[in-house]
């Protein structure tokens, strides 16, 4: 067994690194959840919430994963035989559709190369040509965890504007959230989905519905079933800053603490860094000569990075050099991608050296594994960090 040293370096797309800041704040008794103290602390962390989401609506906390969440967007505002329009862009967009499926909901699924994000000429001209509204939804996930894709939920909000569509317009910003900037309110959003494990730089456990008020009116008007997810129980009694069930109240600490974190480093410059971040990672791989999975630049994103290995080689068989010879945890290649990708995380509580240690772990990985590649990625990565101020933030006109 070989005995490794330092830290492991944790540099999967998610669950992220959690700060120590957040792990002290954790570290708490366990705090009576019908008492005046936890309604300060619950009173807090929707606030916060709010401003993380850029919403003046309520945020709904979940005590569950980011699957949990995606259920909840669905039952609160669909019934069985409902149509939605969705687009398969990776595997996390694979596995909502499945949950779609499980409810019964029509769905119409646009493929793709799952190298790209979205179609969103497709998804307007199907909302164009669905003269009878028949489609309820459209559902796209923002930041495809799986291909290192971006879809921009702005762009398909104008294409519901332009078409005069009622629609909702729900988004899994599961891995976007914190990372990516991201204006619920301002871009037209129904649905947010979000989960505290990425770019909240919290451990798994908490998910999120970010909901506008045609959302609101579309749940109190839905006759389908649902008792744990239900908005509007959670609503009522967040005014009194607590929940209806018993919620996860250490991991409450840790959101007050982390949505600290993000506004003293201000979320424009958290954005900000991510880009530099992708920049710098995308460079090395070029460097490299290898393959990044999303082919479209205006996809790239700033979260993570999938590449490609080339033909003939096992992208798990990388990672597992990577790991036993320089404990870091690579992402796997998922569904369609599975064996033939690996994913490096740049998301959450991260930083130039961090990133510098990562991408040396995997340049020399690609030596050790006897992958084909040409050197200097590592100095190419370098050369962008080094211009600190010269990777802007794309910035999304807003509708």
């Amino acid at each position: 067994m070989t005995v490794h040293t330092g830290r492991h370096f944790l540099q999967i797309p998610g669950p992220t690194n959690v700060p120590d800041r957040v792990l002290r704040a954790m570290d708490m008794p366990t705090l009576d959840h019908r008492g005046p103290e936890f309604a300060e602390l619950g009173h807090a962390v929707l606030a916060g919430c709010r401003r993380i989401f850029r919403t003046k609506q309520p945020v709904i906390i979940y005590p569950s994963s980011g699957t949990g969440a995606w259920e909840a967007a669905i039952v609160n505002t669909l019934s069985p035989g409902d149509k939605v329009l969705m687009a398969e862009t990776g595997q996390f967009a694979v596995l909502w559709r499945g949950i779609a499926e499980k409810f019964k909901l029509d769905v119409e699924i646009l493929p793709t190369d799952w190298r790209h994000g979205a179609p969103v000429d497709q998804i307007e001209a199907k909302l164009a040509a669905d003269r009878l509204h028949k489609i309820k939804a459209v559902l796209v996930v923002h930041n495809e965890t799986s291909t290192s894709c971006v879809t921009h939920p702005l762009e398909v909000r104008k294409a519901l504007n332009r078409t005069n569509h009622p629609a909702l317009l729900m988004v899994d910003t599961i891995s976007g959230l914190a990372s990516l900037e991201y204006e619920h309110d301002a871009w037209g959003i129904d649905i947010s989905v979000a989960g505290s494990q990425k770019g909240m730089m919290l451990p798994p456990g908490l998910s999120f519905n970010a909901v506008s008020e045609k959302a609101l009116a579309a749940s109190k008007a839905n006759t389908a079933l649902r008792s744990y997810w239900d908005w509007h129980d959670m609503i009522a009694i967040n005014k009194q800053g607590t929940f209806p069930y018993t919620p996860a109240t250490n991991l409450l600490y840790a959101l007050k603490e982390a949505i600290a974190m993000l506004e003293e480093e201000g979320l424009d410059n958290v954005f900000a860094r991510h880009q530099r971040h992708g920049a710098a990672t995308r460079a090395a791989v070029k460097a490299w000569n290898l393959e990044l999975v999303c082919l479209d630049p205006h996809c790239f994103s700033p979260a993570l990075t999938a590449v490609m290995v080339p033909e003939g080689h096992d992208a798990d068989a990388f990672r597992k050099v990577v790991l036993e010879n320089f404990d870091m945890s690579l992402g796997t290649g998922l569904g369609n991608l599975k064996g033939k990708a690996f994913r490096i995380g740049h998301l959450g509580h991260f930083n130039d050296l961090m990133l510098m240690g990562t991408l040396s772990g995997v340049e020399m990985g690609l030596d050790l594994a006897k992958v084909p590649h040409r050197g200097g990625g590592v100095v190419a990565a370098m050369e962008v960090l080094k211009q600190r101020n010269t990777v802007p933030m794309v910035k999304a006109a807003v509708a």
